[in-house]
């Protein structure tokens, strides 16, 4: 008695047949007989009526909560990790998953294989003269300067044109302070002959803090 013919075998054929293949290859594809195939054809085949579907299939042991809540976290942001993703699920469904650690993991590996890594994201930098200054303080390393034969406190302001690189370097006694910035930025201002659009001092302290150089007590 010959095999019965599945349902996905007879729905293999017709996709093949509907995307150009002749018979005989859509048949060979799904496995049929060509004399099946007719029948599928001229709408004589009739699948053979098999037990009721009465079995359990397998289950999403995650229950459509990839689909719904973490998959769009991939889409929005495809850096996470599974680590991350599996405490996204625990926090939002406390006690029902924690044995799913293995799940999470292959199917974020699954999705990062499939969407491939994430493109980094760089923007060019351009700058244009006169628009920017930038001031800092620095310290040499590897060098002492003594003042009759005491170490001379000190540290260096350090001002650069971002367009140009043309730089100013002064010696200001002492730590960073407001009054070492205001004092050495005059001074590079008035030795390069001109003002720019903007002046960073990115995260300097003495931008805001006038303290001396010293703790505020």
């Amino acid at each position: 008695m010959p095999a019965p013919i599945k349902p996905q075998q007879v729905h293999l054929y017709m996709q093949t047949k509907q995307s150009g293949s002749s018979q005989e290859t859509a048949a060979a594809k799904a496995g049929i007989s060509t004399r099946t195939a007719h029948r599928i054809d001229s709408g004589t085949h009739r699948p053979q009526r098999g037990r009721p579907h009465d079995w359990k299939t397998r289950e999403d042991p995650l229950d459509g909560l990839w689909e719904l809540e973490l998959e769009p976290m991939l889409e929005r942001e495809p850096r996470l990790e599974a680590t991350t993703l599996f405490e996204t699920l625990q926090e939002n469904h406390p006690g029902q998953y924690d044995d799913k650690i293995r799940t999470v993991q292959r199917r974020t590996a699954k999705w990062k294989a499939a969407h491939g890594k994430p493109k980094e994201v760089m923007f060019k930098i351009q700058h244009h003269p006169g628009e920017m200054g930038q001031s800092d303080f620095t310290q040499l390393k590897g060098f002492s300067v003594t003042v009759q034969g005491e170490a001379f406190h000190h540290i260096l302001y350090h001002y650069r044109l971002s367009y140009s690189g043309w730089q100013y370097v002064q010696v200001i006694q002492g730590g960073e302070s407001f009054i070492g910035l205001s004092q050495g930025l005059q001074n590079a201002l008035s030795a390069c002959g001109g003002v720019p659009k903007t002046h960073r001092t990115d995260s300097l302290s003495a931008a805001y803090r006038n303290t001396g150089g010293r703790n505020p007590s």
